[in-house]
């Protein structure tokens, strides 16, 4: 005896692959959104660390002691951080800040994730909100006490 059901479930495959479909697309754009803010977020953390390490180096005998740690901790971010596109709008010049005052030497980040909305756009799913939903800053800093 033949029955009617493989001719009820005609679009059964479609819905199924309609919802499944939304659920990955979903997953797939949070990993790929999230990941740059993070590679960002590692980059800068390890910038940072690098600058006040090799800061240390700068013989305090030297003139303008203050004036030379803070040009050595620019110029390595300048140089670790060179690998970012144009297109996320960074520039160590308006982004980043060495400042040595009293023995101790901090470098800083801060990088508004609004930059990151050129490259790469926010979406809204509905039960989740906004992804990638960050923080209005991406910030690092480290500092050394000499």
């Amino acid at each position: 005896m033949k029955t009617a059901l493989p001719r009820q479930q005609k679009g059964a495959a479609a819905i199924e692959f309609a919802l499944v479909f939304v659920i990955f697309f979903a997953v797939l754009y949070g990993v790929l959104s999230y990941s740059l803010p993070l590679l960002l977020m590692q980059s800068f953390n390890e910038s940072t660390a690098e600058a006040v390490r090799r800061s240390v180096a700068v013989d305090p005998t030297t003139a303008n002691y203050k004036q030379a740690v803070e040009k050595v901790a620019t110029d390595v971010l300048t140089q670790r951080l060179s690998w970012i596109p144009a297109g996320l709008q960074f520039s160590v010049p308006n982004h980043a800040k060495a400042v040595y005052a009293a023995g101790v030497l901090t470098v800083s980040i801060d990088y508004p994730s609004s930059k990151l909305n050129n490259v790469l756009p926010t979406l809204v799913l509905p039960g989740v909100g906004s992804v990638p939903n960050l923080p209005t800053t991406l910030s690092a800093q480290s500092s050394l006490q000499f």
